[in-house]
């Protein structure tokens, strides 16, 4: 498990992710890209552009198991994937990714739809 990028390397974009399994994720992904159902269309349509040869799948961080086995790791794969995020700002002409809102930024959202 832990934080995974995929790079575009014909323009160097990224995609920045975290899984509890990586193997399966890079698998999935894979398959949703050949199947044209991944839920990032830009990556999507860049993988339909410039082919599957032009992406490289990368481990960026791993979490290894600790000794209790009902230990919850979505926390801290969340944290990891923030501060990757932060670190490499894969944004725009830089990434693939979304910018994540704020907690403000969601509670204003939610306000605003309850008034409507």
């Amino acid at each position: 498990m832990g934080v995974f990028q995929i790079r575009n390397t014909a323009n160097n974009k990224i995609y920045v992710g975290s899984s509890t399994d990586l193997n399966a994720i890079f698998n999935r992904t894979r398959f949703q890209l050949f199947a044209g159902a991944h839920p990032n269309k830009g990556l999507e349509a860049d993988w339909k552009l410039f082919g599957t040869g032009k992406f490289e799948f990368e481990i960026l961080e791993e979490i290894f198991p600790r000794e209790d086995v009902n230990y919850d790791y979505i926390a801290d794969l969340d944290t990891l994937e923030d501060l990757w995020l932060e670190k490499l700002q894969p944004y725009g002409e830089k990434g693939y990714n979304e910018r994540r809102r704020s907690r403000e930024e969601r509670l204003q959202m939610i306000a605003a739809n309850r008034k409507q």
